[in-house]
């Protein structure tokens, strides 16, 4: 069945400086670079956006509402196996350990280096004590951040971050452009429409292998797709899902998903889109950029790209991942 699925929004994000990365420990952005950040923005933190406004971006910090994502384990450097752990902890200092479902899944954690490559969307496992951890290596050096994207048991959606430093030779990717056109795992992946800051925006994920249009676009997490923007320079988190019911078991659809969504700012966002299909889950990245205001301005250019959007600086090349923009 050809099911048009159209996406509503719900984000965050941290502002935070890019930098090389070569210690081992978890770190993070200053406390008040997310109050500086809101108050020059006019952005409260919170989930959606008032009547006139620019949409509001929340998960700005490590902590917010009174809950606090703890500092996070990991491998120090490339190539070590080992564990990714971390707690989140309610206003009384307990490990939190009651969480409502959102998308079949009581967390959602995101993991992207900050140039916007080397993207995984993973989900870890609750121990008792309130402590999520998976197996976790790391392919490339360099600094990454880590989104806990979860709903406390009776409370709102939440989206808070933190910084990983990853030891190792690091030489970041830097798209040259737009990159609209992927290829993974033999599918063409291909983004059509426009971004425009402040206003509500639709953009369509097709999906064909050898010429031909996929059209066993499989049920993922109570979804036929997902998407995720992070905005270049502050990496702000926008996480894309859809309205409506949920496909059930069973269900197929395809070859285009539809996203609706609306971003902050002009600028350029790096997009990750995944889908599923027979039973394996596929991970398409993206660059766009956006027209420059929601009443005007110069819009963006859509270009052809291919496995990896074009770079000014060549660098080395994950639950399933994206290792580069369009990868």
């Amino acid at each position: 069945m050809n099911t048009g699925t159209r996406l509503g929004l719900y984000g965050g994000g941290l502002a935070v400086l890019f930098a090389a990365a070569f210690g081992t420990a978890a770190l993070v952005a200053p406390d008040g670079a997310a109050d500086d950040w809101n108050e020059q923005s006019g952005h409260d933190g919170g989930h959606g956006s008032g009547d006139g406004e620019a949409p509001a971006v929340g998960g700005l910090a490590i902590e917010q509402d009174g809950y606090l994502l703890s500092q996070v384990s990991a491998p120090a450097g490339i190539g070590e196996d080992g564990e990714l752990a971390f707690q989140i902890t309610g206003a009384d200092g307990a490990p939190l350990t009651d969480y409502a479902v959102s998308h079949e899944k009581e967390l959602h954690l995101i993991v992207v280096r900050t140039d916007g490559s080397h993207f995984r969307h993973v989900h870890p496992e609750l121990g008792a004590d309130g402590t999520w951890s998976l197996p976790w290596t790391w392919d490339a050096a360099g600094s990454y951040r880590v989104y806990a994207d979860f709903v406390p048991e009776g409370g709102e959606d939440l989206t808070l971050t933190r910084t990983v430093e990853v030891a190792g030779d690091f030489g970041p990717q830097i798209a040259a452009g737009p990159s609209l056109s992927t290829e993974v795992d033999g599918f063409t992946v291909t983004l059509d429409g426009d971004l425009t800051a402040g206003a509500a925006s639709e953009v369509t994920a097709s999906v064909t292998r050898d010429g031909r249009p996929v059209e066993e676009l499989e049920p993922y997490l109570g979804a036929f797709g997902h998407l995720v923007a992070l905005r270049e320079g502050d990496l702000a988190y926008l996480h894309v899902h859809p309205e409506g019911e949920a496909p059930q078991a069973g269900d197929l659809s395809g070859p285009a998903v539809e996203f609706a969504t609306e971003v902050p700012t002009a600028g350029r966002y790096f997009l990750y889109f995944d889908f599923q299909v027979a039973g394996q889950v596929h991970s398409a990245a993206f660059v766009v950029d956006t027209a420059e205001s929601a009443g005007g301005g110069q819009e963006s250019e859509p270009s052809e790209g291919t496995t990896e959007a074009p770079t000014e600086e060549p660098s080395e090349s994950d639950d399933h991942g994206t290792d580069g923009h369009g990868h």
